[in-house]
């Protein structure tokens, strides 16, 4: 028992380590990525396509700021499920709101598969008039400056990827506050050790900018028709062609839709069970960056006023440390102080939602229950009922 303890308080450090490794990449991010500047602005046509399925809260507003870019030569392409799909007047009305922009309406993706949204994409790349692609998920709102910001990396022949962050536009529920809490303070730090240690090998869904010719490296967009994560995978098979993808310290704006607590829950465990069984290794390691559970834990071995003082301290400094270098120092989102008191609960959310995501077997996604074999989405088939 002498030598259990302090090799469990040995082990109880590792997270502190993981923080101090997230600070590190953080700071060098921020400090050492700069806005592209040349001579001459790289600005190649452009088609900007999103896959549509439904209308989401503000969707006009969001449409409307792809069609208010400062930049050249750019078109808009937007495919929906059916006819009836709720988002088409909108999208209507854009084409008469902004007539000297080109803004195509795709209906139907004409393809069979369980992603919807993937098979969407092979129509929309298949239909679109340039070779430089810009997808974005719906929900996303973006500033003038965004074509030229995302796209000018690509001058660089060997970058294959470019995506970018996110923020949402505003929070208002306590699910959306939280939600803020977990992107800025540990799913973004996950993501800039990652790139830290192994370069950037995925892509972020609220902008993929790559090429028609790096999509058919891969397979195209039909290869994934009936995976989990398209977003994820398509920046792993570009960067696996040995192109890179480039994380840009440039924000957009997501319109938030965790209308509850338990939407949120949902969400964040059905992204949990993808990720066990895109990235086994990866999905146990996170036990080892669960700092709240871990400082608990080594204040059960050894408790006392100090010890609890001491772990809670340093597990505080550390996280609020990661939130202010990445939310407020790198993407600019000052007002995010007002909810650093929900890291802890955030944390322990987070941990409950990994614990639980090992005992998941199947996940819900759009309107089925799905298993995931072999990467590929398989539906949940219910036994008959006996008569």
């Amino acid at each position: 028992m002498n030598t259990i303890v302090p090799v469990l308080l040995l082990a109880a450090t590792f997270p502190s380590i993981y923080y101090l490794i997230a600070l590190f990449s953080s700071w060098r991010f921020f400090q050492t990525s700069t806005r592209r500047k040349t001579g001459l602005p790289f600005t190649p046509p452009v088609s900007n396509i999103q896959p549509i399925r439904g209308l989401d809260h503000e969707a006009y507003d969001n449409f409307a700021s792809l069609c208010r870019q400062d930049y050249p030569d750019y078109e808009l392409l937007f495919c929906v499920g059916a006819e009836e799909d709720p988002a088409v007047p909108v999208i209507r009305k854009l084409a008469l709101d902004f007539p000297e922009r080109r803004i195509r309406l795709l209906i139907g993706s004409g393809r069979t598969a369980i992603n919807d949204k993937v098979a969407k994409l092979v129509r929309l790349v298949s239909e679109a008039q340039h070779e430089v692609l810009v997808i974005n998920d719906s929900d996303v709102r973006v500033s003038p400056d965004y074509l030229r910001s995302v796209v000018a990396p690509l001058e660089n022949p060997a970058v294959g990827a470019v995506t970018c962050f996110y923020a949402s536009t505003e929070d208002t529920t306590f699910a959306e506050k939280l939600q803020s809490v977990g992107m800025m303070s540990d799913f973004f730090a996950g993501i800039l050790v990652s790139r830290q240690l192994e370069g950037m090998r995925f892509a972020l869904g609220t902008t993929i900018v790559t090429t028609r010719a790096n999509l058919a490296e891969f397979g195209g967009y039909q290869s994934l028709e009936n995976r989990p994560g398209d977003d994820f995978l398509v920046g792993n098979l570009i960067a696996g062609q040995g192109h890179t993808v480039e994380l840009l310290p440039y924000t957009v704006l997501a319109v938030s839709d965790y209308a509850s607590f338990w939407q949120l829950i949902h969400k964040r465990l059905r992204w949990m069970v993808v990720m066990r069984h895109m990235r086994p290794a990866g999905h146990i390691g996170l036990f080892f960056t669960q700092g709240l559970p871990w400082a608990l834990f080594a204040i059960a071995l050894r408790p006392s006023v100090a010890a609890a003082c001491a772990w809670l301290g340093v597990y505080l400094a550390l996280r609020i440390g990661m939130m202010w270098i990445i939310g407020m120092h790198g993407l600019k989102r000052n007002r995010l102080w007002r909810h650093m008191p929900l890291i802890p609960l955030w944390d322990a959310l987070a941990f409950a939602i990994w614990v639980a995501s090992f005992f998941r077997t199947s996940l819900r996604w759009r309107d089925g229950e799905y298993n995931i074999r072999d990467g590929e989405l398989v539906p949940v088939v219910s036994a008959p009922i006996a008569q």
